[in-house]
Order: C-alpha cells, then structure tokens, then sequence
C-alpha cells in the first residue's frame, strides 16, 4: 500500500473521530482507493492515525486496547484472532466516569481485565516471553473499556479496516490498582456487569483471554516487537472482554465487577 494512500486513509479517521470536515455520521467502508487490504497496512495506518489524534488534541496515547481474546468475542465479531489498538489519555478515566451517549455514533462498554506496566517489556530481548511478562505488571485493575462503532455496519468491514480505526477503541475507565501478586492467578478472576445495581447473567472468567490473561498480554508485547517497537513503563492495557459488548441506553448506570479488584463505575447520560 503506498504511502499517500495510508496518509488518505489516516485523514479520514481521524476525522470521523473527532466528526470534523462534515464527517458527523458513520463510515459505511473506508473508500477503495485507501483501503487496507492487510493487517499489516491497517497497523501501519495506526500509527499514522495516532500521531494525527495527538496533534489534534486526543492526548498522548497512554496504552493499549487488546481485542478478540475470548471466544464470545471471537464469535460475536468473526475474527478468529487478537486485534490491537490505542488508548489515549484524553479519554482514559479513573475509577469512574460520566459519558454522553449523543457524543457517540454507537457507544458500548467491555468488562475487561487491565494492567498499569511498572517497567518496559521488550519482546525483541533474548529470552524474554512466556510468564516472565509478569515481570512488567505494576498493578491489575478492574476496567470498562468504553468502545465506538464508527462503521455503519461492522459485519460488512473487513478486519484490516477495524484495525486501522484503532479497533473500535473509544476511551476505557479503570480502577484502583491491586499488586499481581496479591490478586493472585488471573486466570481465575470472574467478571460481570451490574446494571443499574442489577448483576446481568453473563459470568466471565480470565482464563477465556487468550487461555491466561498474561498471553494476551505477551501477544502484545511480540506485536508490537514485529513493528520495531515495545511496551512501556506506566502504560496501561486492556486485556480482552470476558463477556460480550453491552450497549446501555442514556440513563443507565454500569459497573464493572471482578473478584479480588475493586470495582469500577460509569454512568451513560
């Protein structure tokens, strides 16, 4: 894919997030003449997307969004891998959060394992992988991230598409952090929402990420290594949605509840 292509590409999302230059509705499909045909090229036009949302006043990114890490979301999107994409510290809130659902084409929340990096992780180091991520983690929270659909209909997109927009990615809130070693084996963490006070029905369990959250965590670490690049001290990651996306209405008050963390709150006005 050329590079005037990938700039075109990145112009447009940019635009549709931040609904300037007209573009106050959502895309049906990236236009053919920019279109990314490999994840590759989607990651590519990532990047790009990441410096323009910076300069234009998204914030500094400040972490990850991991994506398809469990088979209900596998199944729910049709992508039988991980996806990445980038968080930014204008829409990373803490502990709890207010959002407008008329300040979004299609706003909805994941329950989701995260973790605050207390070091940098690179992959690329000679015998760095496995467990020894652990390593990296600074502390384990709680999380709602808090996703956007700006493609009209997402089934009609293909996955390089998603990707190049960050991958749904629309802000997360996270919680009080907890050590690793005290929350203990995250694989088995439970998760669930809370719904106007109300635990909904689907139970989510760590070990669906990725058969343990810390290999979601290292397919990170080894993707960002195949683009010359690695995890961060102080960054923050979501792990992966351990039940499906839920689309609350306005007026409807969400929390994200795990065992072993401190939950974490957020109302749709």
């Amino acid at each position: 894919m050329q590079s005037d292509a990938m700039q075109a590409a990145a112009a447009i999302l940019a635009d549709l997030r931040l609904r300037a230059n007209g573009r106050n509705e959502p895309l049906a499909e990236l236009p053919e003449s920019c279109r990314p045909a490999t994840l590759d090229d989607a990651y590519a036009i990532q990047a790009i997307l990441r410096a323009r949302l910076e300069k234009r006043g998204s914030g500094a990114p400040c972490g990850w969004k991991i994506g398809c890490t469990t088979p209900v979301m596998q199944a729910y999107l049709d992508i039988p891998h991980p996806c990445a994409g980038t968080l930014y510290r204008a829409s990373l809130h803490e502990r709890q959060a207010m959002l407008k659902a008329a300040d979004f084409f299609k706003l909805g929340l994941e329950c989701e394992i995260a973790v605050r990096l207390a070091a940098d992780f690179d992959a690329r180091a000679a015998g760095r992988g496995g467990r020894e991520i652990a390593s990296a983690v600074g502390g384990v929270m709680a999380s709602v991230e808090i996703i956007e659909h700006r493609f009209r209909d997402f089934t009609a997109v293909p996955p390089p598409s998603l990707v190049a927009d960050d991958f749904f990615s629309a802000g997360c809130v996270v919680g009080e952090a907890r050590p690793l070693a005290e929350v203990g084996d995250l694989a088995t963490l439970s998760g669930f929402f809370k719904i106007d006070g109300a635990p909904a029905a689907e139970v989510g369990v760590g070990a669906a990420i990725l058969g343990h959250p810390l290999d979601a965590l290292r397919w990170l670490a080894e993707h960002l290594a195949s683009r010359d690049a690695c995890l961060r001290a102080g960054e923050i990651v979501t792990l992966g949605s351990v039940v499906k996306t839920i689309y609350p209405a306005a007026g409807t008050r969400v929390e994200a509840c795990f065992d072993r963390l401190p939950p974490v709150a957020l109302r749709i006005e």
